[in-house]
């Protein structure tokens, strides 16, 4: 009996870890394919995940940080879904390779063509973000996710350091550290092992042609050796022909 109830006990504290857990991954997040480093350039997705049994997920709306506002943001094409970009007047104009822009992307909507996301799915929706500022550790998007009963779940708690995550959490992405020009080091390393593999050329053909002086080299000693250990054959045999004639004449 005891055993039961204590199965039972910890059956029923499984379940209620399981349920609080539930909301810390099932909430709409933001990663990075690959670096997000501070003023460069990167493309990230946001994956939304259906958390009803009983509906789809057919909208999604991304607001983008008014505080940092991006140059350029550009979605690439979902199957099944329409993505309208929606552009404001910026309070200050935001400079980008040289020229002053007045306005930029402040929205990006997706909106579901067929059945969405379904029960037991997830989505993500990729867009091309930069520059990327330099004067903070991350961004802040805040979401809205549209459910085909109309429901409407408002991703847009600002998480604290130091504080639980709230129930309602803004996808935040995180920005590394400002990196070196990857195509001048990518060419420098290109140069070097481009250097590394002439030196190692030169080197193959070097000892190539030592190789071959030395072959050269070896052959025509064999050879004159031959002739010298064939002439003295023919001499043995003329001495030897002649010590029989001589013989045979006494």
């Amino acid at each position: 009996m005891k055993v039961s109830r204590i199965a039972a006990v910890g059956s029923a504290a499984g379940i209620a870890v399981l349920a609080l857990s539930v909301p810390a991954f099932a909430h709409v997040s933001v990663q990075p394919q690959g670096p997000a480093a501070k003023g460069g350039y990167a493309v990230v997705d946001f994956k939304v995940p259906n958390e009803r049994d009983d509906a789809s997920t057919t909208k999604l709306e991304v607001n983008l940080p008014a505080d940092h506002p991006l140059a350029s943001v550009m979605p690439q094409p979902v199957p099944g879904w329409k993505v309208e970009v929606t552009k404001s007047k910026l309070d200050k104009p935001l400079e980008s390779h040289g020229e002053k822009l007045t306005e930029a992307v402040t929205k990006v909507t997706w909106t579901a063509e067929g059945k969405g996301i379904e029960p037991g799915y997830f989505q993500k929706f990729p867009l091309s973000v930069g520059a990327l500022p330099e004067d903070t550790d991350e961004l802040v998007f805040k979401a809205i996710q549209t459910y085909s009963n109309k429901e409407v779940v408002r991703w847009i708690e600002v998480p604290q350091e130091g504080q639980e995550e709230p129930d309602k959490p803004a996808p935040v992405l995180a920005l590394s550290a400002a990196e070196d020009d990857a195509h001048g080091a990518a060419g420098a390393k290109a140069g070097a092992e481009s250097t590394s593999a002439d030196g190692k050329n030169e080197a193959a053909a070097s000892a190539s042609g030592d190789s071959g002086d030395s072959s050269d080299t070896t052959a025509r000693v064999l050879g004159v050796v031959g002739i010298v250990v064939g002439a003295a054959g023919v001499a043995y045999g003329v001495l030897a022909g002649r010590r029989r004639n001589t013989g045979a004449s006494a």
